[in-house]
């Protein structure tokens, strides 16, 4: 069965960076795309950073020049490296990939809190 296993998030400062790590139950490389989803306290779920298959990265306009968002193939991880982080960016992040089947079925993972305050 699919799983995908987040780490890395915890309280920072407003200025401050966090890096989450997921690492996946499956070859990296299989998914049609791995990425990262966040839900603000009262907000609904919505896209941080997606990482397609042989295509470019995506990011959300709220987030593009601070975030970062990689893999390492070797380890199956992928990383959302976190810059100049600021009270709105507080929520839980989840990790995600999408398999080829199915049409797009998307796997989550449990997600890790991120709490932006001073």
């Amino acid at each position: 069965q699919e799983r995908l296993v987040e780490s890395g998030g915890g309280l920072v400062q407003p200025g401050g960076s966090l890096r989450l790590s997921c690492v996946t139950s499956e070859y990296i490389g299989s998914y049609k795309a791995v990425g990262w989803y966040r839900q603000a306290p009262g907000k609904e779920r919505e896209r941080v950073a997606l990482i397609p298959s042989g295509r470019s990265t995506l990011y959300a306009d709220s987030v593009k020049g601070r975030f970062t968002i990689s893999r390492d193939d070797a380890k199956n991880t992928v990383y959302l490296q976190m810059n100049r982080l600021n009270v709105e960016d507080t929520g839980v992040f989840y990790c995600i990939a999408v398999l080829w089947i199915g049409g797009g079925v998307v796997i989550w993972g449990q997600g890790a809190q991120v709490t932006v305050s001073s």
